[in-house]
């Protein structure tokens, strides 16, 4: 194949976005459920260039700075389908809102294509490119709704803190390119390979881009914009904010950590035990303290954050499949639990509060179950898929040596059950205080439905995934 059908999906993406963009810069209001359906379809057409060009092996394009392998093309459809879930879950709340403007999708789908980008990275330069149109988007889609100056302070603070981090990352892929000579992954894997290579500036430039990573990630306490920026957003830009970059953030490690830098492992894995302690601790104790239903769930992504470290932290590819694992679940988990902050929110009401789902199930009993699934499975109560993935990152870890680690992790799992907990209480052991019905449009209850009946299913037969995830990476 040549490079251009190597980077099929990323060419018909670019297309199609400048389609889109044209398109929709000459429909009025009235019509701008053209530019819904046109983004759908970009998505489709993505995600089949992503499907049909999958190689079999690991393949090289663009003088190896692109590449191309099984795992990187199977994360892009997977992608599509969380982008599809958030343009799904937004529509109705658009609408209502005055905000079903053509900048939300376009925006969204320039980060989704930041997102595949990075997950095809060869060499630190293009991954550092896709993490940047990934971010531009970001800042401007916090900032989408012009009217709100709690989202253009959040925007604000997003994007200074964006920035520190990003010229963080910046000086420590400077430092290693002035070491090894090169910004290719595989060449600096093949330096570092050899022994006597490791010196205080590759040392130096490991812990800049270890604190470029965390950011992006979340983590503590590279933390304080997350819960601010969860909250300060609209709904729909937080269900995309905490869905699909979370991929980008997993796309990020994977590639400098353990493809690059792998060499440098005894030297980055105490770097990362300390973030993932720390994350798990503040995550799930802060979250215990929250009323906003938006922070909690920020910080409830710190926790899984820690997680996530864990599978990079065992420095095996048990651990990378887990920490796969867990970042394609948590995603599925994150976007249904917005997805019915979403659809309980209706026309001069946003349902952020923690207390807004008080008798959800004296509602509706279907919709409350949903949201139990969705908790419970964010918990990691069997025999939902959040169960099995903190089972398998708490094994990598075992397996690597860490037992109190992994006592650290079940533990704090256990502590972050409760705040999940409260909300199913609430749902059906407190009486409703709004006996309002839910307004929203069936598709949206059709799929909110779906995904919670999928993190059910997925946990019932795990095998499926988690196979995924071991051919995948091997």
């Amino acid at each position: 194949m040549t490079d251009l059908q190597l980077a099929a999906a990323e060419v018909f993406l670019t297309g199609a976005i400048c389609a889109v963009l044209v398109v929709d810069a000459c429909l009025s209001d009235a019509r701008r459920g053209i530019t819904f359906r046109l983004a759908m379809l970009a998505l489709v057409g993505t995600a089949i260039c992503a499907a049909y060009y999958t190689p079999a092996t690991t393949v090289t394009a663009f003088s190896g700075s692109f590449v191309l392998d099984p795992a990187s093309a199977t994360i892009k459809v997977f992608t599509c389908l969380i982008v599809a879930l958030v343009f799904i879950y937004s529509r109705d709340y658009l609408l209502r809102a005055g905000l079903f403007k053509g900048e939300f999708f376009i925006l969204s789908l320039f980060g989704l294509l930041g997102i595949m980008v990075m997950l095809s990275a060869g060499s630190l330069l293009t991954l550092y490119l896709g993490l940047e149109l990934l971010a531009l988007s970001q800042y401007a889609l916090v900032a989408f709704d012009r009217d709100s100056p709690v989202a253009a302070e959040s925007a604000m603070k997003y994007f200074v803190l964006g920035a520190i981090a990003s010229g963080t990352l910046l000086y420590g892929i400077s430092i290693i390119y002035g070491v090894t000579g090169s910004v290719q992954f595989a060449e600096i894997g093949s330096y570092f390979a050899q022994p006597g290579r490791v010196s205080v500036f590759s040392l130096v430039g490991l812990a800049f881009i270890v604190v470029g990573i965390a950011f992006k990630f979340g983590a503590v306490p590279f933390h304080t914009w997350l819960p601010d920026v969860y909250q300060g957003a609209t709904t729909p830009v937080t269900l995309y904010i905490g869905s699909a970059p979370k991929i980008a953030a997993f796309a990020l490690a994977w590639r400098v950590l353990s493809e690059g830098l792998i060499d440098l492992h005894d030297s980055w894995q105490g770097m990362l035990v300390v973030l993932s302690v720390l994350s798990l601790g503040i995550g799930n104790v802060v979250a215990i303290a929250q009323s906003n239903i938006k922070r909690m769930l920020a910080y409830s992504t710190i926790s899984h954050v820690g997680f996530i470290f864990m599978g990079f932290i065992a420095g095996t590819e048990d651990g990378l499949r887990a920490a796969m694992f867990y970042t394609l679940t948590y995603t599925l988990m994150s976007a249904a639990a917005f997805g019915m902050v979403v659809l309980l929110s209706r026309k001069g009401f946003e349902a952020d509060n923690i207390a807004d789902f008080k008798g959800l199930n004296a509602r509706s009993p279907w919709f409350a179950f949903v949201m139990l699934m969705v908790m419970f499975s964010m918990a990691g109560v069997p025999p939902f898929i959040g169960f099995y993935a903190k089972l398998v990152v708490l094994g990598s870890v075992l397996d690597a040596g860490l037992l109190w680690l992994a006592l650290v992790g079940l533990v704090l799992a256990v502590v972050g059950a409760f705040y999940y907990l409260r909300i199913v209480w609430f749902m059906y052991f407190v009486e409703p205080t709004d006996n309002s019905p839910l307004e929203a449009s069936t598709d949206l209850r059709v799929v909110v439905s779906a995904n919670g009946l999928g993190l059910l299913a997925l946990g019932l037969f795990p095998g499926a995934l988690l196979d995924l995830c071991a051919r995948l990476i091997a």
